[in-house]
């Protein structure tokens, strides 16, 4: 790969095809893709059903201008405003996750005029943009790890509420890879605080979306609604498009306030397609419910290392979302054991700064492949001990 500019570390380059879970490199080898591309292959590679859509849209048509959108963006927006549940709202298609938080970020200041927002701090939103800096001009970081139940206007007495434009939530903070989820009453407070104090709620869906935590979206988890939401690209099972929804009346106030956004790919049809195709899976064969139970047996699985091994700190997860860390050991660690897995054919996430192994398997995963990958894992550990 020499004429690859290399932004992250590579570890392997010959993958020539995948299917459903798994992923073949060029000598036919096969490893279990326990991370779904980028957390986005819900339905697993190539499924059939997703490609014969793509197939034969592009012998209608790909792309179009911006000032185009044909009837599939509003079939696919009036698609995407159910699932996110609301009501008579407007959308937008973009191209990646990253672009539809930074979009949502944009919005929500557009609306309320209020340039301050929240998130918890260990929140990834965007690789760029304001959502990407997340600098101490536009932005209030709140450590959810000290906050107390017992106690949370201790907590949060320091938020100017007033000055907030919206609370922006990622669920987990799945996106820094640590698998960590804050506490309901907390994220509940926060909601109902931002909102008495006229700022918006934004779910930041881009890891958790789609199934991910046994329901369509992490937000549904606290029992809340958001007036915006972001969509990653596992609204396209992969591909690259992405989708950000909101309340009518703040789609309006965009509309009227002079704002401009042209994008290449904005509201294409092909991607359009596609993300109807993969709602409507996701609807008529039941794999949300299918990857809450999995994730449930995943889970245990988890839970039964921990209590074997003493590297093994903690076992967490939701739905299809789970991770594994480790305590601090002479030879054991997260990076030991990600090369591992990865000579056994298993390719997981791994994260050194928390001490993490995570696991994001498709909603179309085989049980005995997460039997297997158990199996692995205790061997490893039972050797290196």
């Amino acid at each position: 790969m020499n004429h690859i500019l290399k932004c992250h570390e590579i570890v392997k380059t010959d993958f020539v095809r995948g299917k459903n879970c798994y992923l073949f490199d060029s000598q036919e080898r096969r490893y279990v893709d326990f991370e779904s591309g980028i957390w986005c292959t819900a339905l697993g590679h190539c499924h059939p059903r997703i490609n014969r859509v793509m197939q034969a849209q592009i012998e209608k048509l790909v792309h179009v201008g911006t000032r185009y959108p044909n009837d599939l963006a509003e079939k696919a927006a009036m698609d995407v405003l159910d699932i996110v549940r609301i009501d008579d709202g407007k959308c937008v298609f973009l191209s990646s996750g990253s672009e539809a938080v930074e979009f949502g970020v944009q919005t929500a200041r557009r609306t309320t005029n209020k340039k301050l927002l929240l998130t918890f701090s260990n929140s990834y939103l965007a690789a760029y943009g304001s959502a990407g800096r997340k600098s101490g001009d536009d932005w209030l970081l709140l450590d959810w790890s000290s906050c107390t139940t017992d106690d949370l206007d201790a907590c949060l007495k320091s938020i100017p509420f007033e000055a907030i434009g919206a609370f922006v939530f990622e669920p987990g903070g799945s996106g820094s890879g640590f698998v960590k989820f804050p506490p309901k009453q907390l994220v509940r407070e926060i909601a109902q605080r931002v909102k008495q104090a006229g700022g918006l709620l934004m779910a930041n869906e881009i890891t958790t979306g789609m199934g991910r935590t046994g329901k369509w979206f992490g937000f549904q988890h606290y029992d809340f609604q958001p007036d915006i939401v972001a969509l990653g690209k596992g609204l396209g099972n992969g591909y690259p498009v992405s989708a950000v929804a909101m309340r009518r009346n703040i789609a309006e106030a965009v509309e009227t306030s002079g704002f401009r956004y042209a994008q290449s790919h904005q509201n294409d049809p092909l991607g359009c397609a596609i993300a109807r195709e993969v709602i409507a899976t996701l609807r008529e064969e039941n794999w949300i419910e299918r990857g809450r139970a999995l994730g449930e047996f995943f889970l245990e699985g988890l839970q039964r290392l921990q209590a074997k091994y003493d590297v093994v700190k903690e076992a967490r997860g939701r739905g299809m979302l789970l991770g594994l860390e480790f305590n601090p050991h002479e030879t054991i660690s997260v990076t030991w054991a990600y090369h591992a897995l990865l000579e056994k054919g298993y390719l997981v996430g791994y994260y050194p700064a928390g001490s993490v192994l995570r696991f994001d398997p498709s909603l179309t995963m085989a049980e005995k492949d997460i039997t297997g990958l158990l199996e692995c894992l205790a061997s490893l550990l039972d050797t290196a001990r």
